[in-house]
């Protein structure tokens, strides 16, 4: 029998323009998804679902984390680092950065490029927020950045790759590698984004998460119009696996491609595998139409999800 559930989304956010944006969920590593007592899950069905349920957020809560530093990192423009180092002019990482309490400085943070020679390459820049203030988009930032860029990251084959130097955003402490490649051909837009050694810890109770990912993304129609968005697709493909504080372990591995459209809020075709602990899921997305309904497939048995 088919039931009804009302789950959070999982989060593929990757911020390669400012058109792939999804909500996920917040949660800590105590998080247990309520279950619909109306339906005649059993309590067996039910621990399937919340495990499953925890692979959703918690990979949505890394993703989220890392994806904050490719939309930085992509919106490198002249006016910050003399030369456009970014992607688009479309994304806003670094304008979400300036301060709210003092409208005649909007910056509040500093930025320092080495070597300071135009198109001279590779070039590290690093993004200092001090002990800390608050942007526009209402995040607590303090620490640093440092990026180092091989060429402008619109070039095919430029890469960026991004440490953190006791970089904390509000209560989050982050940790790793972040790098994105440029894969772009003569006439389609790609990226591949990895995420190396992540590590999240809530500094409010010591929890934490640790996070590995690939992500290919290839933009499969649009191409031919770049200041028309609304017929952009994306593909994107790729895995992620990680670990908690909790003793817990998951993965995500995406099974067949999934597909978002620009002018749709929600991916619309395409299927994970999810593991937790041993257990083992399916989350298929649906044949492409835009809705925010998916299934979850547990031991076989479909739960319509909300997303």
């Amino acid at each position: 029998m088919k039931k009804t559930l009302n789950l959070p989304t999982w989060l593929l956010a990757l911020g390669l323009i400012a058109a792939i944006t999804f909500t996920g969920c917040k949660k800590d590593d105590s998080f247990i998804a309520p279950v619909d007592p109306t339906t005649t899950t059993t309590s067996t069905e039910a621990t399937e679902v919340a495990a499953m349920t925890e692979v959703t957020v918690e990979d949505a809560d890394a993703e989220k984390q890392f994806d904050d530093v490719f939309n930085i990192t992509a919106s490198m423009n002249t006016a910050e680092v003399g030369e456009d180092l970014g992607v688009s002019a479309n994304v806003s990482g670094l304008g979400e950065l300036g301060a709210t309490t003092n409208p005649s400085n909007l910056r509040c943070y500093t930025i320092t490029v080495v070597p300071n020679i135009p198109h001279v390459f590779p070039k590290t820049v690093t993004i200092d927020f001090g002990d800390g203030c608050l942007g526009r988009d209402g995040k607590f930032r303090k620490g640093k950045i440092v990026s180092i860029y091989t060429n402008p990251m619109r070039v095919p084959g430029a890469k960026v790759s991004t440490t953190f130097v006791r970089y904390f955003v509000d209560s989050f402490h982050i940790e790793g590698t972040h790098i994105t490649e440029n894969t772009s051909t003569s006439n389609m837009q790609g990226w591949k984004v990895k995420v190396i050694n992540g590590k999240i810890t809530n500094t409010n109770n010591n929890r934490w998460k640790q996070w590995n990912s690939v992500k290919d993304v290839l933009q499969i129609a649009g191409n031919g119009t770049p200041n028309f968005p609304l017929d952009d697709v994306y593909r994107i493909e790729g895995s992620a696996s990680g670990s908690n504080s909790g003793g817990h372990t998951w993965g995500a591995l995406i099974v067949d491609p999934l597909i978002k459209k620009f002018n749709c809020r929600w991916i619309v075709k395409g299927k994970v595998r999810l593991t937790r602990d041993g257990r083992t899921a399916l989350l298929d997305y649906g044949d492409g139409s835009c809705d925010n309904q998916a299934i979850l497939y547990i031991n076989g048995v479909p739960h319509i999800i909300t997303l």
